[in-house]
């Protein structure tokens, strides 16, 4: 028996590597004691929609890691990865410019923590560009951008900053970074632009459609959650708007259509930069990297598939990594399974989405802090359990109770 194990990660608790291998243990352990261990193969697929974990499903597919020392979110230096293979890159932009990378000293210590007021208006996403360097220094000429997790609310702007745009006040002098700054935008000066963009190719993977301006926009929806006050947030908006006129004054008035566009107000608007400056075509996270790992040829003889992610609720129904997989599943005419930390799907939903079962780690313990802490070995069990009926997985969609 042949089963693809291609989960996404379970935010906050296992990578999605972590993910598909404890299953994998459990389920070896249930196919011994099923007297089927000597059948069983287990492909691992981790699988991504786009944000962070993409970058672990890339080297999971065959990309090589490759690491370049980048200015973070506020500029200090860190070392961030991408992946290689061939003259394709994989960025995960979260790597350089997300909150997970912010310093101890931009959270506030007042408030749990989270991002404060002054890294909401500071925070660059110039490390990203910095990567996309790093990403044709190593001969790509076709990256895909996975954006998801940023801590930026600067349009882009950094990106521009790191392929080698100068940002200028009305006094020729360089801004500093972050969006608020934008307000004092000018100029921007091109002529130190890497020509190496022009003869490459962007595919910005993301599942965000907002726009970069106005209510929907990248600072009002997205930036409270990295510490943006309301004043914060109409001040960035304003900024931004004043962005998106300079750079119009620059490359024309595509870069006021980019404004608009679906997907621009991704990652605090690395989306409007990669959709204006760098001509990025948008794509849904999960179909991009479904791609890149081939999931649909490595089904062939495949007998089941297990994905998940750790939530499984309406917003996975909206296109997340589980309803792509289920979707390939499906066209491959094989049954679904999907594991997750806890799910708040009904019968019915669980049914129309194409997952003849679903097992949540809230089934084998109701402390859900106990199943963050605690997921490996929960996911071993519910493996273990799993491999014990394979047969009865491939051939009912009736529920097995755990």
């Amino acid at each position: 028996m042949r089963i693809v194990i291609a989960p996404d990660k379970f935010k906050g608790s296992l990578s999605a590597p972590d993910v598909a291998r404890h299953l994998e243990e459990g389920l070896r352990k249930g196919s011994a004691t099923a007297g089927q261990s000597e059948t069983l193969e287990v492909l691992r697929i981790p699988v991504a929609d786009g944000g962070e974990g993409t970058l672990d499903a890339a080297v999971g597919s065959g990309f090589t890691r490759r690491r370049a020392v980048v200015s973070g979110p506020t500029g200090q230096p860190l070392a961030a990865e991408f992946a290689v293979r061939g003259r394709e890159a994989v960025i995960e932009m979260a790597a350089a410019s997300g909150l997970a990378v912010l310093p101890p000293s931009a959270l506030s210590q007042n408030d749990g923590g989270r991002p404060g007021s002054a890294s909401a208006r500071t925070a660059s996403s110039l490390g990203t560009g910095e990567l996309i360097r790093a990403a044709l220094d190593a001969g790509c000429r076709q990256i895909i951008l996975g954006v998801g997790g940023s801590a930026n609310t600067d349009g882009g702007a950094g990106v521009l900053q790191g392929l080698g745009a100068r940002l200028l006040d009305a006094a020729g002098n360089e801004l500093p970074l972050g969006g608020a700054a934008l307000a004092d935008l000018a100029a921007i000066d091109f002529s130190g632009f890497d020509t190496r963009l022009e003869e490459s190719r962007f595919v910005l993977a993301s599942d965000v459609d907002n726009p970069l301006l106005g209510p929907e926009g990248a600072a009002a929806i997205f930036g409270p959650q990295k510490g943006a006050t309301p004043a914060d947030v109409g001040e960035l908006d304003a900024a931004l708007a004043n962005f998106v006129q300079v750079l119009a004054a620059e490359i024309g008035p595509r870069a006021v259509k980019a404004a608009n566009a679906p997907g621009a107000g991704a990652a605090g608007g690395v989306g409007y930069a990669a959709i204006a400056a760098l001509a990025a075509s948008r794509r849904p996270g999960i179909d991009v990297v479904l791609e890149f790992t081939r999931l649909a040829e490595r089904l062939a003889g495949a007998d089941l598939v297990i994905t998940g992610e750790g939530s499984l609720d309406e917003q996975s129904l909206l296109g997340k990594t589980p309803m792509g997989v289920a979707r390939a599943a499906a066209a491959a005419g094989l049954p679904v399974l999907a594991v997750c930390g806890r799910t708040t799907l009904s019968p019915e939903q669980q049914q129309g989405s194409g997952f003849g079962q679903v097992y949540p780690l809230t089934a084998l313990e109701s402390r859900v802090e106990i199943c963050i802490a605690e997921a490996g070995r929960l996911l071993e069990e519910l493996g273990q359990h799993i491999g014990v009926h394979l047969t009865d997985s491939v051939n009912t969609k009736e529920p097995l109770n755990v």
